[in-house]
């Protein structure tokens, strides 16, 4: 019986029934691997005289050295004459959805996500999910709450789909956990609502009424130069609105014609600049102390908020259905009529997914059909 190692447990098949592979070192101390191809790391000892057995995680979460740590000290705890699943399951008795967001919140939120994306969750967990289940015990939420509570928010489809995604991965860490047992996520098989993927282009026409409203604003002189300035490099640049607002003259390389961004959604990133927004950010004004491209009100504070701005923007402009995200997919749709490919367009963009350009593929056949319609055209004029 070898040692359990990261070859051993990677190269382990599954069988038609349940099946373990155990470690010679650790006593206890093994792999259960299930038809359905899971593979979770886990450990044996005697209360008494009952045999007790605790699951200590999938084998995807966990490496062989961290569940070993695990296996040793609850071994430990056996010897010492301590019953750890009895504990275990007096705690997940005792413990809410509630205490669980709370863990949730310190080990992963907080640690692991952009503060962005942080804040959504945050969001979601506080006024969706912890009022609908956050007094019920971690054990005791089914399939059958997730569903009811996933039914209730149907006339805000999207919301249901993100506070699902939320649920999905909180109930996973409890299993990892050991807060409950592994397999028994609540959210599983639970479908999402249909979305519709909004995407708006802003034509020549209007592009150009959006620049009008631009130069009107600047002659005013009321509105912040600044805003001026980001919606502008929002639109020749096609970055995320959170690229732009976030943007620190450090991070401008104009020699190199590049913004240098040390993080994105994507994470590190360079965007490159075509000669319009160069010529921008070469005469825009820097204030001294404060690092910041698109400036605030307050000293050494970058701005704060685009959307008032924009739609003002937008409501002068006539284009009230126009999102600042709409820029950016408007960025992409101009692209792709110059003939640039899918895959250069994702390199401008920044995505990290083929799939995240594909979505633009309907627009790349446009000229493909034009060219079509002249040539179908050629031919039958010659053909009477």
């Amino acid at each position: 019986m070898p040692k359990l190692t990261k070859r051993r447990v990677d190269a382990a098949e599954p069988q038609d029934k349940e099946a373990f592979i155990w470690d010679e070192d650790v006593p206890g101390f093994g792999l259960r691997i299930l038809p359905s191809g899971y593979k979770g790391y886990v450990v044996q000892y005697r209360a008494g005289r009952r045999p007790r057995r605790i699951s200590l995680g999938p084998a995807t979460v966990l490496t062989c050295e961290q569940a070993r740590t695990r296996a040793i000290a609850i071994v430990a705890d056996a010897r010492a004459g301590k019953d750890p699943a009895e504990e275990r399951d007096a705690q997940r008795n005792g413990l809410t959805v509630k205490d669980l967001a709370d863990r949730f919140d310190r080990e992963h939120i907080t640690i692991r996500l952009k503060p962005g994306t942080a804040k959504e969750y945050r969001r979601n967990l506080e006024r969706f999910i912890l009022p609908a289940l956050g007094r019920k015990r971690i054990t005791e939420v089914t399939r059958a709450d997730i569903a009811h509570f996933h039914h209730d928010l149907r006339h805000v489809p999207y919301q249901a789909n993100r506070c699902l995604e939320v649920i999905s991965k909180m109930f996973n860490l409890a299993e990892m956990w050991g807060l409950r047992p592994d397999g028994t996520n609540p959210r599983k098989h639970i479908r999402k609502y249909p979305e519709e993927k909004r995407e708006r282009f802003l034509s020549a026409a209007e592009l150009r009424r959006v620049g009008d409203v631009l130069k009107e604003m600047e002659a005013e002189g009321i509105e912040l130069s600044s805003a001026i300035l980001a919606v502008r490099l929002l639109i020749l640049t096609g970055c995320r609105l959170n690229e732009i607002m976030k943007l620190k003259w450090e991070h401008v390389d104009l020699p190199g014609r590049a913004l240098r961004l040390p993080d994105s959604k994507s994470g590190a990133k360079v965007v490159h600049l075509g000669q319009p927004p160069v010529d921008l950010l070469a005469t825009a004004p820097r204030i001294a102390g404060n690092g910041w491209v698109i400036t605030g009100t307050l000293e050494g504070k970058p701005l704060s908020d685009l959307q008032p701005f924009w739609q003002r923007v937008r409501a002068r402009a006539g284009l009230k259905d126009v999102r600042i995200h709409d820029l950016r997919h408007t960025f992409a749709s101009t692209a792709v009529a110059a003939g640039q490919g899918l895959p250069m367009i994702g390199k401008l963009l920044g995505h990290t997914q083929v799939q995240t350009t594909a979505r633009y593929a309907h627009l790349a056949a446009d000229p493909v059909r034009n060219a079509a319609d002249s040539v179908a055209g050629s031919l039958s004029g010659a053909l009477g």
